[in-house]
């Protein structure tokens, strides 16, 4: 329940706070006083698109603020601690919203900065809005339907709750197969691409590092005359020859018998014998291995055409298909299961168009079902709102929610809330033709099958808090007394704000507030004054005649309220003798044991 509404800079108000308690609250005031001004409040604090043009035209900024109570509210209490917000030891919930008169929004949920969106999501489960855009908003076919299975509750959304997977998985499958098909001479050209590649690479046939090993050998075959050469000739100066003098392996073996003539005399000469004797040793094998390279190292062009020729091939396949021979090896890979998976194509489309199959046929059961299920809740809503209606002054209007299903139902026909068309129809008059609303009814009468089928769909909402905004606009007589005790019988489950200019309505208030508009030259400021009894009866009187000193007027609404106070107690509503009952103390209830 709201307990509090501050406003600050806000339209014509300067400053106000609602007190608002159980019950039924109502607003009023003069034309121009800013009544409204509390749904727009409602409106920042649900997260509604902020106009810097609300605020107050000698202020920087505007506040709405309110404090709620979230005791029966355990979702709205994890979704304000998920935001990071607190709730007071109280079960209260504190929420704002600023609006710069730059056009800079800022949203609050318990005590911390949030989005727009979040404070939406908290706001929207703790209060219901109706005014006059909501009226065309019943206009429409989605809104006509979500009321019809609102009214039908379990029987309905069980079978929802059902259809609705089934039908993203079938829309899913169907935007798979669209790809599918409508992408296939794409595949077809991939396919032929990847093959092309794939025969490439295996006609080469690339071993890893193979490019490297046949760089060191087209080296070698190319170079051999030299190699030969500079090996020979490194040998016969090693082991001598007829073109060289002294080799070196005799020079060292001479060295080594010197040294070792002298070992015994000092060890640091023995230590140079025994390394002068392993170089001779070294030097022996040496040239033993030079002797067998430059023997083996033949000119082969045959050899060297061929590894020219691969190399090429290699580097063909590197320009085409990686960086080096690494990459093309792993492009390789990569493309042959590419290539299976663009190949199973046709495996994937039979498997998809099968699925589909299979869900369009639990979709289309299960779709009607859920239209039998709304045609049984929309006979009983149609009676339940006509009734309502015939209370409200229409005593032959007649509501019929008409479900239309198609005979022969297609998977052309399903959406996600179904296949059925729901529309709600009226016939205002005895004999008349029902009609959409859209056609047949009047500013008033909407308003009237509005506050009727709120009142009937009370039961299945847990919102614990409704706000109507002039849904009263063009009713009068009898039906203003109506709308009046129907927002009275709403105040029992819920609580209830309501906006009016009629004096009818405003009698059945629990609670009545009036915005009061004062003139200072050019400045105009509203604030909001809360009525006792002796107020509320001048109020009803301005409201009837225009002035509140009218003492035929002050009779006319006190027996209003006389009548409004009956009214309330034959509803059986609990109200309080102290400081809720605005109503005159002769003609005040009985005190309730639960108010809400």
């Amino acid at each position: 329940m709201w307990h509090e509404i501050r406003l600050r800079g806000l339209g014509v108000i300067d400053e106000a706070v609602l007190e608002l308690g159980a019950g039924l609250s109502v607003i009023t005031g003069e034309t121009g006083a800013g009544k409204t001004m509390v749904v727009t409040a409602l409106g920042l604090l649900r997260g509604l698109r902020a106009d810097s043009g609300l605020v107050r035209h000698d202020s920087d900024r505007c506040r709405v603020e309110a404090r709620i109570g979230i005791g029966e509210h355990p979702d709205v209490r994890r979704r304000v601690e998920d935001a990071g917000g607190e709730v007071d030891e109280g079960e209260e919930l504190l929420v704002a919203r600023s609006l710069s008169a730059q056009g800079r929004s800022r949203a609050f949920v318990g005590g911390v900065g949030v989005p727009a969106a979040t404070l939406a999501s908290v706001s929207e489960q703790l209060v219901a809005v109706h005014g006059q855009s909501d009226q065309h908003r019943l206009l429409r076919p989605a809104a006509q339907r979500a009321a019809l299975d609102r009214f039908a509750g379990n029987a309905v959304s069980d079978l929802l709750a059902d259809y609705r997977p089934a039908y993203e998985r079938w829309r899913t499958v169907g935007v798979l197969l669209g790809d599918l098909i409508t992408h296939a001479q794409e595949r077809a050209r991939e396919v032929e691409r990847l093959r092309f590649g794939l025969e490439e690479v295996e006609a080469v046939s690339p071993q890893p590092r193979e490019d490297e090993q046949l760089r060191r050998e087209e080296d070698r075959l190319a170079n051999a005359e030299s190699l030969r050469a500079a090996t020979g000739q490194a040998h016969a100066c090693l082991s001598g020859g007829d073109e060289v003098g002294a080799d070196a392996a005799s020079l060292t073996a001479r060295s080594r018998s010197l040294l070792e003539a002298e070992r015994d005399h000092d060890p640091t000469v023995a230590d140079l014998a025994d390394r002068a004797a392993e170089l001779s040793y070294q030097l022996v094998d040496l040239a033993t291995e030079l002797a067998s390279y430059s023997t083996a190292v033949e000119s082969d062009p045959v050899r060297l055409a061929a590894v020219q020729e691969r190399r090429a091939a290699l580097s063909g396949l590197i320009r085409r298909y990686g960086t080096d021979l690494e990459a093309v090896l792993s492009w390789s890979r990569d493309a042959r299961k590419h290539l299976l998976e663009l190949e199973g194509t046709d495996e994937r489309i039979e498997s998809l168009h099968a699925e589909r199959d299979e869900l369009t046929a639990v979709l289309l059961q299960r779709a009607t079902a859920v239209g039998q299920a709304r045609r049984r809740a929309a006979e009983q809503l149609s009676a339940r709102v006509s009734s309502e209606l015939t209370e409200l002054a229409m005593p032959h209007a007649r509501v019929v929610v008409a479900v239309r299903t198609p005979q022969t139902l297609t998977e052309q026909h399903l959406g996600p809330c179904g296949a059925d068309e729901v529309e709600m129809l009226l016939a205002a008059n005895a004999g008349a033709q029902e009609r959409a609303l859209a056609k047949g009814a009047s500013g008033g009468e909407l308003s009237r099958v509005m506050l009727a089928l709120e009142v009937v769909l009370a039961d299945s909402t847990e919102v614990p808090t409704f706000v109507f905004d002039e849904v009263d606009a063009g009713i009068g007589g009898r039906a203003a007394i109506e709308v009046g005790r129907r927002l009275a019988r709403l105040a029992q489950r819920a609580q209830v704000i309501a906006v009016t200019h009629l004096p009818q309505v405003a009698a059945f208030a629990d609670h009545h507030h009036r915005v009061v508009k004062t003139e200072d030259g050019a400045v105009t400021t509203s604030g909001v004054v809360r009525l006792d009894a002796l107020q509320r009866v001048e109020e009803l009187s301005r409201m009837l005649a225009g002035v509140q000193e009218s003492e035929a007027a002050q009779t006319h609404a006190q027996e209003m309220l006389d009548l409004a106070a009956r009214e309330r107690g034959r509803l059986g509503a609990a109200w309080q003798d102290d400081d809720r009952c605005v109503c005159p103390p002769s003609a005040a209830p009985s005190r309730p044991t639960n108010p809400v």
